[in-house]
């Protein structure tokens, strides 16, 4: 379905005095008003496709009404995501669960809504009918060179799928690893690792980058083959200029420094882009913001002076995709909450007074420079992403909108109650 531009714009014409109101009250205290608003509204979030049915866990999944049963209803909902948002303009790709049958088709549709196609995503971690060789100890890793093949292949046939639909992108996490003292030699597990990504490597058109994901448990417990940032670091150093780090907020041991790791990757220009979600106690895909939004700032605030002491360009210099799943909430409007705090956060680290702090930090004044930062995260700066989307042509309120034009209700006549979303 599409969701009409005019009854987005009667729901704005019934909150625009509201609305307006709040908006001048906070940009009157916004320094670079101008600049901040252009960032935002260029600020895009890619959406996963296999984020938009009801996710689960090991011990179960309880799939919602109305999910999306292929790529093109898939696209459908990011198409709606975007249209309230006008932040959501692109959709990720995960491979075989959404092959793209006739590709010029899917990439016109998804034109339809305003979208392109991020970062391709594979997939070795999983068994699929007919394949002749299992990934049950490792793919790329693997101590059986067929099978090491069979997943560089795999591999080289996503590449091709995302060239046909304009990616410019492959992402790759594994899920190679051992749960036993002695099942594994490191050493050799990491050098496969490393071979099979050069062929993957060597199949890259010149255009394009390879994302190396990392996480240091699960699905196996006592090692991951690309364990932590430096594994992944280090594979792509190797590998070459087209390849970088990729971040999964929820791919890290409890209590650990994130926007250190962040800061670090970005200064040596291996710093891929993001995979967007929260955790409590490990990788729990929740709403982006819903559990930590502090530091999500201050993983921001390293972004932000980051980019901008290299001259990049925010919007586009690396990728941001949210990668999160949930299976007691509707997932369009667990995205819209996401990317709704995603560009809070951004929007905060945009207002921090960088001068301030850098002359702060320089005279050692720690309780200034924790001020500073705090004064920045504790503004509420909800009418600036509001003023974009108006500006933009989407909603004042997303989550308001999604709900008072009944696009649930909608998605559940047109498709069914019980319906499941492929590939989960």
């Amino acid at each position: 379905m599409q969701v009409e531009k005019q009854l987005i714009q009667n729901l704005n014409d019934e909150s625009a005095a509201a609305h307006s109101r709040k908006f001048e009250f906070v940009a009157e205290d916004i320094k670079n008003l101008d600049s901040v608003m252009d960032k935002l509204t260029a600020f895009q979030i890619a959406i996963p496709s296999w984020a938009l049915g009801a996710g689960g866990t090991r011990f179960g999944r309880f799939s919602g009404g109305g999910e999306p049963r292929s790529l093109e209803e898939k696209i459908e909902d990011v198409g709606v995501i975007h249209a309230l948002n006008k932040s959501s303009n692109a959709i990720s790709l995960h491979i075989p669960w959404d092959i793209p049958s006739n590709a010029p088709a899917i990439k016109a549709l998804a034109a339809e809504y305003g979208l392109h196609f991020d970062a391709m995503n594979s997939n070795t971690f999983q068994d699929q009918p007919g394949q002749e060789h299992s990934y049950k100890y490792g793919s790329l890793h693997h101590v059986d060179k067929a099978v090491r093949q069979q997943a560089i292949a795999h591999n080289i046939e996503v590449i091709k799928y995302g060239v046909e639909l304009g990616s410019k992108a492959l992402s790759i996490w594994l899920a190679d690893g051992s749960n036993f003292p002695g099942q594994l030699n490191f050493r050799g597990a990491f050098q496969n690792t490393l071979e099979s990504l050069g062929e993957i490597y060597d199949a890259l058109p010149e255009d394009w980058k390879m994302y190396i994901e990392y996480k240091p448990f699960e699905p196996n417990f006592y090692s991951t083959t690309i364990g932590d940032w430096g594994q992944s670091y280090l594979l792509s150093s190797k590998l070459g200029p087209k390849a970088k780090t990729l971040v999964d907020l929820g791919h890290h041991l409890p209590n650990t420094n994130i926007e250190q790791i962040v800061s670090l990757l970005l200064m040596e220009n291996k710093l891929a882009g993001f995979h967007f979600n929260d955790s409590k106690y490990g990788d729990d895909d929740l709403t982006v913001g819903s559990i930590n939004p502090y530091q999500l700032f201050l993983i921001f605030n390293e972004l932000v002076e980051g980019m901008d002491q290299q001259g990049m360009v925010h919007a586009t210099d690396i990728g941001w995709m949210i990668d999160a799943s949930h299976n007691v909430k509707d997932p369009v409007e667990d995205l819209l909450q996401s990317v709704e705090a995603i560009k809070i956060a951004y929007a905060q680290a945009l207002v921090i007074d960088r001068d301030a702090l850098v002359v702060a930090q320089q005279n050692n004044d720690t309780a200034l420079c924790q001020e500073i930062l705090q004064q920045a995260y504790r503004k509420d700066l909800r009418p600036l992403l509001a003023e974009a989307r108006l500006r933009a042509g989407g909603a004042i309120d997303p989550l308001t909108a999604y709900r008072q034009l009944n696009v649930r209700k909608e998605l559940i006549n047109t498709r069914g109650m019980k319906t499941l979303s492929t590939g989960l």
